[in-house]
């Protein structure tokens, strides 16, 4: 089947239905392509009014990925075609972001359960499916990442908002370094509910069938001790049961992200960004190679990258995840237009070099005063921001 997205509704036996949607491109690990996140959206649209759809499943097809990024080919190719330093005129661009920061500030405010299983790769665009859903689970196999840093571009996606809400400073280190996590450090970052064997996730979505799911074919409510409860903490109960039912005896290792937690801490406080990513690249020569690992990846990477993600974490610590969706958005315009973006594209998946020339080359030129058009609104002026109306019946439409 071509479709780029799978879409079912599989039948329970209360008669209510499970809606189950499968990113449908394995060759490329699932990445998010603008089709997919058009047809996803309209999707969930219509299961959040369906009153027979119990629960919504996010999964990808293959075993290697859930998701591992968005469309940088057709960006790519929108960036080569559209005129350098005018944000505003790359239309590829701007529907691309417009219509994936909706779709993922939908599933985070979206009136049903969201199972999403983060099984392999999950990365960039898969973070901003993911982290919206109500039970984020994942298996063995996870492995997670917002690897923005390397192609120019910055963890967006609700990233800002994400990272800000990690344990200390780890998510401004997640940021600078686009270091990898395995499935204990997902549950200590905040970015996992569950954890599921991949050989046992037929097994859930088969259980699911099974379950008494309340809505309208099924109980309406139920009244325990003059207390009413609605189908949607009904629902979410089933859902946590279900999953908890399927966890592993054994405990999972502390990750290495929660081993090095103090270090991390103590390495990215404070509000200088010079300090802090000198103390990052201090551990490019450490004895523990994740450690290593993440401080090359930051001295490989783009300090643009280093510098806005930095800005948009201190300026959005306190806003609503509607206003991170949209300075993200302006961010990104920008970055099409005139960042690193479509040079570390180039490096990575085109010319395959990996020999990206960054523009500004140091952390040093990637100052204060550089990062501020990043925030520039390109619109015409009058023109409303095309987010603008982010929030209001995000679960019907």
């Amino acid at each position: 089947m071509n479709e780029p997205v799978l879409f079912e509704e599989r039948p329970t036996e209360n008669g209510m239905r499970i809606g189950v949607a499968t990113l449908n491109a394995p060759q490329t690990l699932n990445g998010l392509s603008l089709e997919m996140a058009h047809l996803l959206d309209r999707r969930l649209v219509a299961w959040a009014a369906d009153p027979g759809v119990a629960v919504v499943v996010l999964q990808g097809a293959g075993e290697k990925a859930f998701c591992a990024g968005g469309d940088l080919q057709g960006l790519y190719r929108s960036m080569r075609e559209a005129p350098r330093d005018d944000p505003w005129a790359n239309r590829y661009a701007r529907e691309f972001f417009e219509v994936e920061y909706r779709l993922d500030y939908r599933i985070h405010a979206y009136p049903k359960p969201i199972v999403c299983w983060g099984n392999g790769f999950v990365m960039g665009g898969g973070i901003g499916l993911m982290m919206g859903a109500s039970h984020r689970v994942v298996s063995e196999t996870a492995k997670l990442a917002m690897p923005e840093i390397s192609i120019g571009l910055f963890p967006d996606v609700g990233g800002s908002w994400l990272l800000n809400r990690m344990p200390g400073n780890t998510g401004m280190f997640l940021a600078l370094t686009g270091a990898q996590l395995n499935p204990s450090d997902a549950f200590f970052a905040g970015l996992a509910d569950f954890h599921v064997r991949q050989a046992d996730w037929p097994g859930f979505l088969a259980q699911l069938l099974t379950l008494p799911w309340a809505g309208s074919t099924g109980a309406i409510g139920v009244e325990e001790e003059g207390r009413s409860f609605a189908p949607r903490s009904i629902n979410d109960g089933l859902l946590r049961q279900a999953l908890l039912a399927l966890e592993p005896a054994e405990a999972l290792a502390p990750g290495p992200l929660k081993q090095h937690s103090f270090q991390i801490n103590h390495l990215c406080a404070g509000t200088d960004l010079d300090e802090i990513y000198e103390n990052v690249a201090a551990l490019a020569q450490h004895d523990d190679p994740w450690l290593a690992k993440a401080a090359r990846t930051m001295l490989a990477g783009s300090p643009g990258t280093a510098r806005l993600a930095f800005t948009l974490l201190q300026r959005m610590r306190q806003r609503s995840l509607e206003d991170v969706f949209r300075t993200e958005y302006v961010a990104a315009l920008h970055a099409a237009a005139h960042g690193d973006f479509a040079e570390g594209i180039r490096a990575l998946l085109i010319d395959k070099d990996r020999k990206p020339r960054w523009n500004p080359a140091t952390i040093e030129a990637a100052d204060k005063r550089w990062v501020l058009k990043f925030f520039e609104e390109p619109w015409p002026e009058g023109q409303p921001h095309p987010l603008a109306d982010l929030g209001a019946d995000v679960g019907v439409g």
